[in-house]
């Protein structure tokens, strides 16, 4: 009967780490530029160019552009900091009657 409990328990240590290992390999740690965009439809996005602002070094740049009917977008940049840290862009959709 012992024999048993321990057949169950290895089964059970098992399957819970094949379950962590799934889980996990979604996790990457790929910050290349580019690779966290979302999917797109046929890969039909719009890529006509954004409005840049460009600030000082150490703050994020400005860019904004149509992002939809009415719906205009704005998000900053950041380079790679001293360790090699890229920090995630800030992003903002707001109404703009201008974007058609």
């Amino acid at each position: 009967m012992a024999g048993m409990g321990r057949i169950l328990s290895r089964a059970g240590v098992t399957a819970t780490c094949v379950a962590l290992l799934v889980l996990l390999s979604g996790c990457g740690d790929d910050d290349e530029r580019g690779m966290g965009d979302a999917p797109v439809l046929n890969r039909r996005g719009d890529d006509t160019p954004a409005e840049v602002f460009n600030f000082p070094d150490h703050f994020g740049n400005l860019a904004t552009k149509c992002v939809g009917h009415g719906l205009r977008g704005y998000t900053t940049t950041h380079f790679a900091d001293d360790d090699g840290y890229i920090p995630s862009a800030n992003t903002k959709i707001v109404p703009d009657p201008d974007c058609r």
